[in-house]
């Protein structure tokens, strides 16, 4: 592929990347794609024909719903696409099979779907129909965006992100009497929301509900209805009580606590009368195990886990390596802050791979995102 190619596919591909975001947290357990589609033979860098996005609930699918959209207009197009395209029948047909009926001359994939109803064949149906199919532009961002998707059919277990409020000495402000104390501005704890609205499920400790009594709901205006599962870390059920806020709003948004079997039967009925949904782990020092924990929650169609809390959520996940990418937000007066100083604050063994991948301002506030490889 020449090199104006290259740059053209790029571009576009970065548009799907765009799209795939636009859907994160409302897909599952079906990954959010996004598809774009583009006649190059109208001129040269491409005239945009429709893009779209994998529909809440996980259908339709990007490809359908761009087929859908351009019409006619397909014909002699290319298909930018995040995911490669399904091949197989489900409650959908084959979106492979779509994009060859259409008419698409050219298919462009960030990467291939590792599900084994998938794993190239979608490619080879289409190479089959003599559609030219390049594999690989923009791999990294759609690998980031489609993560939750690839560990849970390799791994059994979501894609996690810690995200941390620290105040401008690294450490955690803790709340009293159920009284949060926020360590940022108003920006970065927007910011914060707009994470929850991306992320299928929250999670945090007991010491949270105990110190804060949190909702875990996105408050940002017209994204309430994105507000994710709420999930409680919480051996004994002594700090989700009924009279907890996400107690009494587990009608309103999911409330998942997962407990051990120290907990008393009385406790339990108490919450699952008032809608939360309580389930027994095993325990490991006397917490419920994190291990058990991760795999129920991919079985119960979870790919993107945000979690939240305080030092020792996020040591219990960076120690079982169930840790793939960390937001800080920190007040403002830290202009900087390295993988090492990020290991220390979340415990993570330093034969890890840990990158500071980009920092910024958010407000008055600083704000770093690292990733884990």
């Amino acid at each position: 592929m020449s090199g104006p190619a290259l740059e053209r596919d790029v571009r576009w591909m970065r548009q799907a990347v765009l799209m795939a975001t636009r859907g994160l947290g409302t897909t599952a357990p079906n990954p959010s794609v996004g598809a774009v589609l583009v006649r190059h033979d109208l001129r040269p860098d491409g005239v945009l024909i429709a893009r779209a996005v994998t529909q809440p609930g996980g259908r339709p699918h990007a490809e359908t719903e761009a087929l859908a959209a351009a019409g006619e207009a397909a014909r002699m197009a290319t298909l930018y696409v995040t995911l490669e395209p399904c091949s197989h029948h489900g409650k959908t047909p084959p979106c492979a099979e779509a994009v060859i009926a259409a008419g698409v001359t050219r298919v462009v994939v960030g990467i291939e779907d590792p599900d084994p109803r998938v794993a190239g064949r979608g490619i080879a149906m289409l190479r089959a129909a003599g559609i030219e199919v390049v594999v690989g532009v923009e791999a990294k961002a759609c690998r980031r965006v489609t993560l939750g998707h690839i560990l849970r059919v390799t791994e059994c277990r979501p894609a996690v992100l810690l995200k941390m409020a620290l105040r401008g000495d690294l450490t955690v402000p803790t709340g009293e009497g159920g009284q949060p104390v926020f360590a940022t501005g108003p920006e970065a704890r927007a910011a914060g929301h707009l994470l929850r609205a991306q992320s299928d499920a929250i999670l945090v400790g007991a010491g949270t509900v105990r110190d804060d009594d949190p909702e875990l709901t996105c408050r940002l205006p017209g994204l309430a209805w994105r507000s994710p599962k709420r999930i409680v870390l919480d051996g004994t059920l002594g700090a989700l009580t009924p009279a907890t806020k996400l107690a009494r709003t587990a009608q309103a948004v999911p409330v998942w606590v997962m407990t051990t079997a120290e907990a008393p039967h009385d406790r339990r009925k108490a919450l699952e009368d008032l809608g939360v949904r309580v389930s027994v782990v095993g325990s490991r020092e006397g917490r419920p195990n994190i291990d058990e924990v991760v795999a129920r929650l991919a079985d119960d169609g979870v790919t993107r886990l945000m979690v939240e809390g305080g030092p020792q959520i996020w040591r219990t996940f960076a120690n079982r390596q169930f840790l793939d990418e960390a937001v800080v937000f920190v007040k403002s007066g830290l202009s900087s802050i390295n993988p090492m100083t990020f290991e220390g604050i979340t415990g993570l063994d330093a034969a890890a791979r840990v990158v500071l991948a980009e920092q910024g301002i958010v407000g008055a506030d600083n704000y770093f995102r690292f990733e884990c490889e």
